[in-house]
Order: C-alpha cells, then sequence, then structure tokens
C-alpha cells in the first residue's frame, strides 16, 4: 500500500479535501482587531474583494430559477426495470468455475486472484532472511515455526517482532500484512521488489525513499494512513465488510473471499446460479440471466474500421458504462459514501470520483499523485467514443488483449499509424511505440510503471506555456519542449491539438489568473470538452462565486451527467444560504448518491428562514443522507471533522464539539480539528479554551505552519502584538508559499513601525502568488502611502484584472488616477 504523502491511498479522495487547510476566513476576521488593518480602504473589506457585494445584487431566493430535473439515473447507467427480486447472496468462485472454467483457469493466474493470500511458503516472495536499514528505520525478517515475521519499530516506536499475516499483492513489488488484537491490519513500510534481479529487483525496499518516518508520522506503517481496513482491503478481497466500531475503536472485518474473485466484478452470484440451473422456460423469461451486474456492454458489437482516417467506430452506440464503472470502484482515485462498497455498475452510488484536481493532476489532466486510471480515461476520445475496459484488457487475466502495437491496431489502421510518418521514429524503436507518445507511464509505490490513460497527443508547446509534461520529454530531455513543439508542428502542422483542450481554464483557476472565472464558465459549458473537465471546472468555480458564475452553477445542477450535479453542488458552498438552500433542495431526492450526499452538505446549515416547508423537509431528508454517508466511514478522522464544520453551521455546538474531539481521538495530530475547534470556542466567546486547543495542537504538531498561524492570531486578540509577530513569523517561514500567512505577518510587521519589512515580505510573496488579491491591496496601499503612485497604480491595475467584481478595488484604482470599468464609475 504505497502512497505518497498527498495521496494517502485512493480512499481518500474525500479525505485529502477535509484535511487541506482550514476553511480560509479573512485576516481582519482572523485577528479580531481592526487597529492592526492600516490601509485607507480597510482590509476588513478585503473578504470581498473576489466576491464583491454579490449576494446583495443577487435575485431573492425565490426568483432563482429551477434547474432542470436531473435524468433519472444512477451515474450514468440508467436504473434497471422489472419487478422487485430478493437481494443476491454471495456463492464463491468454486461455485463459478463448474461451469466457467475456461475463465477460471485465466482467472487463477491473474493478479486479482494473488492480491492478497495468506502468508506461507508459497505465496510469500520475500527473502525472510535478511535486513533492511534505510532512511532511518530497520526491519529484520525471519521465520519461526513456519511463520514469517519483522522486527521493526512498532506502534510505540519501540523495536518489536511481528508476526506477517498475509501477502498483499505480488507484481511488481509484494508488501505484507500484520494483524493488531483491535482487527488492525497495518502494511508494513518494507517491501519486497519482485522483478528479477536483472531489473534491479530481488531486494526489500522501503516505501517512501529517502524521507524519515517515525511513529509521530501519519505514514508510519502502524497509523491511520497504511491501515489496510480503510485503504485497501476492499480492492483486495471480495465482499469486504469493514465492521467497525466507534465505541471501542476497533475492527471486525470479515470478506467472502481473500482475494478478488469472480462476484468482486460480477456481484453476488446466488440468482445467476438459480438461473443456470433453472429450466429453459425460465431462463427465457429471465434475460439478465440473474446476474447482478451484467458486463455485457461489448456482446454482439464490433469495431467498424474506417480505411481513410484510420479510426473505427462501434457498430453499435454504448448506451451504458456498467462496465468502465464497475472497474472504477478499484481503478480509481475516490472517497467512499456507502457502507457498502461493493460495485453496482454504478461508480456513483457508492463512491464520490475525484475530479481532476490540483496536486492530483497537471492542469492539462495528465496524471500526477497516484490517481489510478478512471478519471484519466475519462479525459479520453475512447471513452467518448465508447471504449470499454475490455476492448483492451482480458478481464480476466487482467493483461492487455495484444503486445505492443498490435493492441493498438485492432482498432487502428497500421498504414495510417504505424509509420515513420507518424510516429516520427524509425519502426522497431521505443519511439514507434504507440503508448510511448500517447500513454506515457509514471512510477508509483517507487517502482510501479502505470500509464496514463488519457491517451493524448503529445503536447509539448502546453509545456512550453504552462509547465506540463510532456512525452518527448521521457526520451529526450536534453533537447527542450520547445525543440519537440517545434519537431512536431513541422511534422503534422500546428493545428494538431488533440482532444483534450482544457488546459488553459484550469490553469487560470489555479493561479488564479485574470479572465479565471470566464474561461471556467466557458469550459463548463462546452460539450465538445470531456465530462470530466467540464465537471472539474464546475467545481472550481466555488472559487469565484458571483452573479456572473451562477448560472453555470445551475446550468451544471441540471445537467443529466451526475458528475456535474455533484461538482455544482460543490461550488455551491461558496454562495450564502438563502442563494445555495433553494438550489440545492431539489437534488436531495437526486436518484444518484454521490448527488444526494452532496445537496445534503449544501443543504445542512441552511436556516428555515430561507427555505419554504417543502424545501425544509428536503433539507432534512439530506443531512440525514450526509450523515449517514459520513458514519460509513467513522473509522476516519475527516467523517467526524466534517460533521463538526456541519453542526457549526447549524448551530449546534454541543454536537460540533463532541465531532471534532472525536477527529483528534482517532488522529491526535490532525490539525484541521484543532484549528476549527478553537475557532468554534472563539466564536462563542470562550477564548481561555480556544488558546488552549491551539497549544494542545502544537504540542502535537510542533511546526504546523496553521497552528502557528492560530497562535499568532490568537494573541493579537489578546493585545499582545510583540509576541504575535513571532509567531506570525514562525508561521510564514513555516509554510512560506502560503499568500494568506505573508500578507497578515505583513500587516503585523507595518503595525508595529516596520513598514519596509512588510514590503519585503509582500513583494517575495507575490512572486510564488501573483494573483493573490489581498497581497495586491496591500501592496498597493503601501507604495500609495510611500508615495509611489506609479507603481501603485500598476499594483492595482493588476487588482481589478484579478477582481474585476469588486467595487473597492476599482475604488483604489481610480484613487490612483488609473482608469476602471464604466460599471464602476
Amino acid at each position: 500500500m504505497g502512497r505518497s504523502r498527498k495521496s494517502h491511498g485512493k480512499r481518500s479522495g474525500k479525505a485529502v479535501a477535509a484535511t487541506s487547510k482550514p476553511p480560509v476566513t479573512t485576516p481582519a476576521a482572523e485577528a479580531g482587531q481592526h487597529r492592526l488593518w492600516w490601509l485607507p480602504l480597510g482590509v476588513a473589506l478585503l473578504v470581498i474583494v473576489v466576491l464583491g457585494v454579490w449576494w446583495l445584487r443577487t435575485p431573492a431566493p425565490g426568483a432563482v430559477p429551477t434547474p432542470a430535473a436531473p435524468v433519472a439515473a444512477a451515474s450514468s447507467t440508467p436504473t434497471p426495470t422489472g419487478p422487485a427480486l430478493p437481494p443476491a447472496h454471495y456463492v464463491g468462485a468454486q461455485a463459478c468455475s463448474s461451469c466457467h472454467v475456461k475463465e477460471t483457469q485465466a482467472w487463477q493466474q491473474s493478479h486479482h486472484a494473488l492480491a492478497m493470500q495468506v502468508a506461507d511458503d508459497k505465496t510469500v516472495l520475500g527473502n525472510f532472511s535478511g535486513t533492511l536499514k534505510q532512511d532511518g528505520s530497520t526491519a529484520s525478517f525471519f521465520k519461526r515455526d513456519h511463520a514469517f515475521f519483522v522486527k521493526t519499530d512498532g506502534p510505540d516506536g519501540k523495536p518489536g517482532e511481528f508476526e506477517v499475516k498475509y501477502t498483499f499483492g505480488v507484481y511488481p513489488l509484494q508488501q505484507y500484512l500484520v494483524a493488531f488484537p483491535d482487527g488492525r491490519l497495518q502494511t508494513l513500510r518494507a517491501s519486497w521488489d519482485a522483478r528479477p534481479a536483472a531489473e534491479g529487483g530481488q531486494r526489500w525496499f522501503n516505501m517512501y525513499p529517502g524521507e524519515h518516518i517515525d511513529v509521530h508520522d501519519t505514514l508510519h506503517w502502524t497509523r491511520l494512513n497504511q491501515n489496510w481496513n480503510y485503504m485497501c482491503a476492499d480492492c483486495h478481497s471480495t465482499n469486504v465488510q469493514r465492521n467497525y466500531d466507534v465505541a471501542s475503536n476497533t475492527f471486525k472485518t470479515r470478506w467472502n473471499e481473500i482475494n478478488v474473485a469472480c462476484e468482486a466484478c460480477h456481484g453476488p452470484g446466488s440468482r445467476h446460479v438459480e438461473w443456470s440451473n433453472a429450466g429453459e422456460d425460465k431462463k427465457k423469461a429471465d434475460p439478465s440471466m440473474g446476474l447482478t451486474i451484467a458486463l455485457n456492454e461489448r456482446k454482439g458489437m464490433h469495431w467498424i474500421p474506417n480505411p481513410a482516417s484510420g479510426n473505427p467506430v462501434r457498430s453499435t452506440p454504448l448506451t451504458t458504462r456498467r462496465e468502465v464503472e464497475t472497474c472504477a470502484v478499484c481503478h480509481s482515485r475516490r472517497g467512499i459514501i456507502a457502507k457498502d462498497t461493493a460495485p453496482t455498475g454504478r461508480l456513483m452510488d457508492t463512491h464520490d470520483p475525484s475530479l481532476l484536481a490540483e496536486g492530483r493532476y497537471h492542469a492539462d489532466g495528465q496524471q500526477l499523485d497516484e490517481v489510478y486510471v478512471y478519471a484519466s480515461f475519462l479525459q479520453s476520445r475512447m471513452y467518448a467514443k465508447g471504449v470499454t475496459c475490455s476492448d483492451c484488457h482480458d478481464p480476466h487475466t487482467g493483461k492487455t488483449r495484444a503486445q505492443g502495437n498490435a493492441l493498438c491496431e485492432s482498432c487502428h489502421t497500421p498504414a495510417v499509424y504505424d509509420t515513420a510518418q507518424h510516429t516520427m521514429h524509425k519502426e522497431g524503436t521505443a519511439g514507434s511505440q504507440c503508448v510511448a507518445c500517447h500513454m506515457p507511464s509514471k512510477n508509483y509505490m517507487v517502482i510501479n510503471a502505470r500509464p496514463d490513460h488519457s491517451i493524448r497527443v503529445p503536447r509539448p508547446d502546453l509545456t512550453v506555456q504552462y509547465g506540463v509534461p510532456n512525452a518527448c520529454a521521457n526520451c529526450h530531455a536534453d533537447k527542450g519542449a520547445q525543440w519537440a513543439a517545434d519537431a512536431i508542428t513541422k511534422a503534422h502542422g500546428p493545428e494538431r491539438k488533440g482532444y483534450q483542450h482544457f488546459v488553459e481554464a484550469l490553469d487560470a483557476a489555479r493561479h488564479g489568473k485574470p479572465g479565471a472565472a470566464s474561461l471556467l464558465t466557458t469550459l463548463a459549458g462546452d460539450a465538445t470538452s470531456p465530462m470530466i473537465a467540464r465537471a472539474t471546472a464546475v467545481n472550481e468555480l466555488r472559487h469565484y462565486a458571483s452573479p456572473d458564475t451562477l448560472p453555470a452553477i445551475q446550468s451544471a445542477l441540471g445537467d443529466a451527467d451526475p458528475l456535474m450535479r455533484a461538482a455544482a453542488l460543490d461550488a455551491l458552498l461558496a454562495f450564502p444560504p438563502e442563494v445555495r438552500g433553494p438550489l440545492a433542495a431539489p437534488l436531495a431526492d437526486d436518484a444518484v448518491l454521490d448527488v444526494r450526499v452532496k445537496a445534503g452538505r449544501a443543504l445542512a446549515g441552511v436556516p428555515d428562514a430561507a427555505l419554504d416547508a417543502t424545501q425544509r423537509a428536503a433539507r432534512d431528508r439530506g443531512f440525514a443522507t450526509y450523515k449517514e454517508a459520513q458514519l460509513a466511514i467513522a473509522d476516519r478522522p475527516e467523517s467526524h471533522f466534517d460533521l463538526g464544520l456541519v453542526y457549526v453551521e447549524r448551530g449546534d455546538a454541543a454536537a460540533a464539539e463532541q465531532a471534532f474531539r472525536q477527529a483528534l481521538k482517532l488522529q491526535s495530530d490532525f490539525v484541521p480539528a484543532y484549528v476549527n475547534l478553537s475557532d468554534m470556542y472563539r466564536g462563542l466567546g470562550r477564548e481561555d479554551e480556544a488558546e488552549k486547543v491551539i497549544d494542545d495542537g502544537l504540542k502535537a504538531v510542533p511546526g504546523n505552519a496553521n497552528l502557528l498561524h492560530a497562535k499568532g492570531l490568537a494573541l493579537v486578540r489578546q493585545n499582545q502584538s510583540g509576541e504575535a509577530l513571532t509567531w506570525l513569523e514562525r508561521a510564514h517561514r513555516a509554510e512560506p508559499a502560503n499568500a494568506r500567512f505573508a500578507y497578515v505577518y505583513g500587516v503585523a510587521l507595518h503595525s508595529a513601525g516596520q513598514g519596509a519589512q512588510a514590503l519585503k515580505v509582500w513583494e517575495e510573496s507575490l512572486k510564488t502568488a501573483p494573483y493573490d488579491p489581498s497581497l495586491l491591496f496591500a501592496l498597493a496601499g503601501a507604495e500609495r502611502d510611500a508615495g509611489d503612485k506609479d507603481k501603485a497604480r500598476g499594483y492595482a491595475e493588476r487588482l481589478v484584472a484579478v477582481a474585476p467584481s469588486s467595487r473597492e478595488a476599482h475604488e483604489l484604482l481610480q484613487s490612483l488616477g488609473g482608469d476602471s470599468m464604466p460599471a464602476f464609475r
């Protein structure tokens, strides 16, 4: 279970969002003291630099158009119709093998069949007679009485002996699981490289090489983020039930089969067995063949080649996405939203898939973090044209249906594509392989190379413009991106841009560039772009909440694709309750669980006054759905933290306090819970408790920038400006790329009479955050007061470009003799 420090596994799509920086408050609200805000226009107003006072100009809730009724579909697959049948149950692979001999034999040699096994002499690949000393840790491996052991640092930080109970995976690496008395299975950091020695394998190695990970780190093998029960289990075994008990903080996890067997993909098979044993009349009466998930989208179809273009089309259109969404349950980055996570053929009825978020994907959609396959594939023209996983992969062996270019040539005409003219490389060389250019690989878990399934045209010109990677650099890094871009233009012309053309919008959004909101709204409505890119654009609009962006979000709320509806609900959280409540209410009863959960989150804190009776009932149903989704992962601190945020919105301080405390009980260094619990206490006037929570957090995580910043603000509120300045400086030094910390530290410096140093801090921070409104506002005011109106005007002009809807920005520019937009004159 190798995870990057950002990743923490595919269960953490939701977790990452929850563990990111706590909700950003305005500097004035943070400090609680207006005496610090020296700028003439009042930095306290900066909270609306980007948003303006848009909610005062937004139509009343009753006047907001109601979104179109969403398509009654679960995920992108139509809901089955017909008489209700009793739930099917699991029967085991043995019951399948008698009829499906060929498929069983193929599966038995697959990685799915070997995904998890009891540790014994046949299943353990590692050499349990050696020692690995690496990155400040030591692991010694040995056997005793036919059992496998490792001696390494345990949960108390001291060396101990731990028995390996299970193997985990098989190739190119194998990991090992240790059982603890509380029902947890934990993944050792030391892993076995199963590749041949000639390829660098047959050795022990550490996940996270180069990092010193002790017991205080959440990535320590005994801690939360290396826990099999949550992070791994349901994708390495069949019908996993975690059975977590909150009161005792223990697991009684069970499975039907230890590995990924037939029913992990096809669903429980009891009705299919009954169908197979029934008479012919009953068989004819049930065209579903009793299958829980009918993976038959390729049945009776074929690809029709087009010799001229080289590109085929399906003989029959693809009308469902059951296969892709079944595979996506494990081959995607997503969060859990249901107690039962087994596939249903409708991904968003059990999981919340990750969009093309910063830190996980490059701005052009290429894989960055450990994101698996699904969201990449959704970006591809292949997906748009109806290609499914099993078009390329044999579902039982797990291998591709052909090797090398022969796989692509099963659909694409070789005379068009497998030529030196197209590949720009000699036949038989590495560069002539289709995947080298269109599916470049990246290593995860140190040695596991995974191809990018967005299947894109190489774009070194985008590397020049946006800094994203390009496949050419994998072999020609010494030549540079401009050289590669010129070579492609010469060979294929300047217009060969490919299918994924959304980088400008997502890059602008990530950096807060001028025009970002307009680019995002355009992408959101662009029917020629991949749906996941459009949904990402809608989601990013949460940073640009205004009357100008609201129509795009409203449109997405009524979109037929649940990815769009879910993204729109996320974006609505940036809007005031009186706006988002009436818009979210109709989706509390959406056909797709993920949409209902997000509607519940959007509605949970909306007060009665903003809703009519019908909408209030929808809010209560939505909140119940949201709470149930959080309790499905009650073993995670993010679950309780998210509930705590909602309880704060609802004014239920007791429930919020309990939720935040539970998050800290599960993970004592979970910083967002400290920060938000302290903030809640402060809002209730309980300043002493607020400060104590921050102090407790600093004991658990002494150098955390968010806690250092919060400590500084607490001291500001106590009029201890000198000491506060020290803590605010420490926060800035701990996280120098954080513009908010730099801005507040600079204001504190200026208040202390250190204007020149404040200016230096802001200017330095602006280099890494060139479009940050707070920094631009501060610099414009500082330069104006220093008498440099030209420089001040330059900053003000940049501010207006970034925040065109802000009256304060325009007034600042006008005060400096600049020209403002007519609407603000």
